[in-house]
């Protein structure tokens, strides 16, 4: 019996995924964001428990462009993680499955998620 010589494609950028698989690797990564954003989070929940002042530093500290754009990141990650969340355990209880609502179900996460932290975030107020 002849080992099978199939061709090795590894180079991620050129494969085209369906879109629950970027929906399935879009999940993993906000969980990973959320779970390094923790330590940053607590940190900035004792500074604004501190006082006054401290309370001044925290709101400093999500003001302006770059405030606008760690609020929007981590509300993207945690709405993400939410409603794929949610997806997958309604996938798990049968719902949902067939081809058509799966892929629109993905897509409206994957949509959905971005437009719910804009909103939330104040970038379409």
């Amino acid at each position: 019996m002849q080992p099978q010589t199939r061709p090795v494609f590894l180079n991620l950028l050129q494969i085209r995924l369906p879109v629950a698989g970027v929906l399935s690797i879009a999940h993993r990564a906000s969980g990973v964001i959320l779970f390094l954003a923790l330590p940053f989070l607590v940190g900035l929940l004792e500074l604004a428990l501190s006082g006054e002042a401290g309370f001044g530093r925290a709101a400093a500290l999500l003001q302006g462009a770059g405030g606008w754009v760690l609020r929007f990141l981590l509300l993207w990650a945690l709405l993400h993680h939410l409603l794929a969340g949610i997806r997958y355990l309604l996938i798990d209880a049968d719902l949902g499955v067939q081809a058509p609502r799966y892929r629109q179900s993905a897509w409206l996460v994957l949509v959905g998620a971005p437009l719910l932290a804009l909103l939330l975030a104040g970038g379409l107020a």
